[in-house]
This record gives structure tokens, sequence and C-alpha cells, in this order.
């Protein structure tokens, strides 16, 4: 939330190379339990602001949290548990059978968000200006997260009201 903000306020100060930088860092340092994914998503900021423009490479930031982000949840579709599964695991170990197809799905609907919230990113970044992309990036696209959050906590009450 605060990285599209931080651009925002200080681009025109600092601009895009050292912003571009930090972003490639904090990347690798916010996804430490992707850190060969967030290794080239930071990498490919990098040439992209290398190869196209700098400014471009640091708005990019947002649409490689989503990539990698997607990349995580859709790999732990075919491999191993889904995302969502693991975390609920933490709080009940034994899921049933439901339990288990319901996380599943929830990993696929997040799957589904990262498309989507990516895509818009990546549209900000290269039409929108600075103040819509920071906007969004920084503002739009972390309230959709908790409406998101949000929905699928009110789906999973309901669908336990259901099956008790």
């Amino acid at each position: 939330m605060t990285w599209p903000l931080t651009v925002w306020l200080l681009q025109g100060t600092l601009g895009p190379w050292p912003l571009l930088l930090v972003g490639c860092g904090l990347i690798a340092w916010r996804l430490p339990q992707a850190r060969g994914l967030a290794f080239v998503a930071a990498i490919a900021l990098l040439v992209v602001g290398f190869a196209i423009d700098a400014e471009l490479g640091m708005r990019g930031y947002p649409v490689a949290v989503n990539a990698v982000l997607l990349a995580t949840f859709a790999l732990s579709l075919w491999r191993g548990m889904p995302v969502v599964e693991q975390l609920a695991r933490i709080k009940e170990p034994n899921l049933p059978a439901r339990g288990v197809i319901y996380t599943r799905r929830v990993t696929q609907a997040w799957c589904g968000f990262f498309v989507v919230n990516g895509s818009i990113a990546a549209w900000s970044a290269l039409y929108a200006d600075l103040a819509a992309w920071s906007l969004y990036n920084g503002v739009i696209s972390y309230a959709l997260i908790a409406l998101m959050f949000t929905g699928e906590w009110c789906c999973r009450r309901r669908l336990r009201r259901y099956a008790s």
C-alpha cells in the first residue's frame, strides 16, 4: 500500500532509478516464501528499467507482486498443498474433505484475483498518469483485497452454518 504512495510523493524528487532499485529490493524482502520467483520478478523490473524506461520498471512493482503471488498460488494447486489449505490447516489441522475442496476453490479464486488485479496494475503502469497509478495500486487494489477477504469470510461462515 505504501509503495505506490511513496512513489507518488518521491518520484519527482528522487527520480525513478533509486525508487526502482528500492522496489526490486522490497520484492525480495517482502516475499521471502517465494524467494526464487521474487528474484526473477526483481530482475524483470530491472530489465524493463534498463531496456525501456526506469519509470515503467518502477511502476511495474505491483504487477510483479501480483505475478509472484499468482505463480505461488497457482503452483500450489499442482504440487503440494494449495496455499489456502496450508493456512486453513494452521487453525484446523484435521480439515475435512469438503474443507479441502473449498480451500482449493478459494486458492483458484485468488489466482483469478491476481490475474485481474495484475492486469489492471499493468494497464495503469503503461497508460495512467502517476496519480491514477498511485490511486489504483495504493488504495483501490487494497480495498479490493479487503473485499475479497471479507467475501470469502462471509462465504465460509455461511457454508459452515449449512454444514452443521
